[in-house]
């Protein structure tokens, strides 16, 4: 997976993630907004989808440890 790839799939689970502010979503609901998010940015770039999801989940699991998506 392109670098530039990876940082599309976290910035994307991060803005996703920080758009179920309002329902006060767990660890879990980001990382499955997260995977989708990387799993398409990967489809769409013709890169491993297993992967894209793994690096999306991730992002999204801990953009809140981070405070990215407050």
């Amino acid at each position: 997976m392109s670098k530039a790839l990876a940082l599309a799939a976290i910035l994307g689970a991060t803005a996703l993630a920080g758009c179920t502010q309002g329902i006060n979503p767990t660890d879990a609901d980001r990382a499955i907004i997260g995977a989708g998010v990387g799993a398409t940015a990967a489809h769409v770039g013709g890169h491993n989808v297993v992967r894209g999801a793994a690096i999306g989940g991730a992002a999204g699991a801990l953009c809140d440890d981070f405070r990215l998506c407050q």
